[in-house]
């Protein structure tokens, strides 16, 4: 009796054969991280909306009302990002707010 090459001459049932599925593991979205505004007495009204519209990207009406939230309840959501953007803006807002002299903070949390 003559073999197949790719059978085995002592396994003549085909039982065992199957179809292989691929399974690909759904990837997950990355956290996605609050950057917030908080209010300080000192720094003025119009720096804060200067810094909603250089780093945040709002044009001055918006930033204007922005601001106004901040001032009313203390801190407001100034944008939703990825870990890495949340942090460059926070230090980015941190530091230009630091070389104009102004006390103003900014953070970040996660979503």
């Amino acid at each position: 009796m003559a073999t197949t090459p790719w059978r085995l001459a002592d396994s003549d049932d085909d039982s065992d054969v199957g179809v292989k599925t691929a399974t690909r593991p759904r990837t997950k979205r990355p956290p996605m991280y609050k950057v917030l505004l908080l209010n300080d007495d000192y720094t003025p009204m119009e720096f804060v909306v200067l810094v909603l519209e250089r780093f945040f990207g709002m044009n001055h009406a918006q930033a204007f009302e922005l601001m106004l939230t901040v001032h009313q309840k203390g801190l407001a959501v100034v944008g939703v990002f990825s870990h890495e953007i949340a942090e460059t803006k926070v230090a980015l807002v941190m530091d230009f707010a630091q070389r104009h002299q102004h006390p103003l903070q900014c953070t970040m949390e996660k979503e």
